[in-house]
């Protein structure tokens, strides 16, 4: 049967000579796997060019309750993006974001919500000019909303310790060793306070915006089950600093 929905390009591997198969994050069938016939040919319909990481998309799907690697019938980039791929500071942000995003949602079912605040950061990014240099940061902070464990605001700015385990801020010293203390508390406590309109105000410096993205992604790593090493962020500070 044929359906019509929205995507996210993940990740792309080679499966034959021509031929890939696409990992898209879909906004009626949550992950799903795809067979593109013919990808790498120059005249191909469907190109390895539209299927780049991040890319969103218009589908039209073959869907299968089954499992099984599904197929699809047509698709465009909607909206085709502007500026990520060729800017290097939104490019190293995107390769950073798709890494983490494929980690932790990989096993992802539907989730209609979660698909509407990804797409939506996806096209605020290739839309905005400033404000850039923190947007991985907001970006994960929002999302553990999305994923379950995001953190509890209650004492957010009056207390001096973030409990990473418990995802609490907390007025005395945690028991292990999986926390934040002054000044980390209260920046972390800060970046919550933020939307994306607004991000360009928030000023962090690059040892700080480098201290917070290690600690989010240990804050990932203690939530989400297997979700391992996030190698691109080192490119991402290379860049941003």
């Amino acid at each position: 049967m044929l359906h019509k929905t929205r995507g996210i390009v993940f990740k792309t591997t080679s499966y034959s000579e021509n031929s890939v198969i696409v990992q898209v994050f879909t906004e009626k069938f949550g992950m799903q796997s795809y067979m593109v016939n013919g990808a790498k040919k120059p005249k191909a319909k469907i190109s390895l060019n539209m299927l780049q990481s991040l890319s969103l998309l218009d589908m039209v799907v073959y869907y299968k309750n089954t499992g099984n690697v599904q197929r699809i019938k047509e698709l465009k980039n909607s909206p085709p993006l502007q500026t990520i791929p060729y800017d290097i500071i939104k490019s190293s942000i995107a390769l950073f974001l798709n890494e983490v995003l494929y980690k932790a949602v990989k096993q992802q079912g539907t989730d209609e919500s979660l698909f509407d605040f990804v797409f939506s950061a996806i096209e605020w990014l290739d839309n905005q000019t400033e404000g850039l240099a923190n947007f991985h940061l907001l970006f994960l902070v929002r999302l553990t909303r999305y994923l379950g464990f995001h953190p509890d605001r209650h004492l957010a700015g009056e207390a001096d310790y973030f409990d990473m385990k418990n995802g609490v801020f907390c007025n005395y010293k945690p028991d292990t060793t999986l926390y934040l203390s002054p000044p980390h508390t209260h920046n972390f406590a800060g970046l919550l306070q933020y939307n994306f309109e607004n991000l360009s105000q928030l000023k962090l410096s690059n040892d700080e915006r480098r201290y917070l993205i290690h600690k989010l992604l240990d804050y990932y790593s203690l939530h989400i089950e297997s979700f391992g090493n996030v190698r691109s962020h080192d490119i991402l500070e290379e860049v941003l600093s």
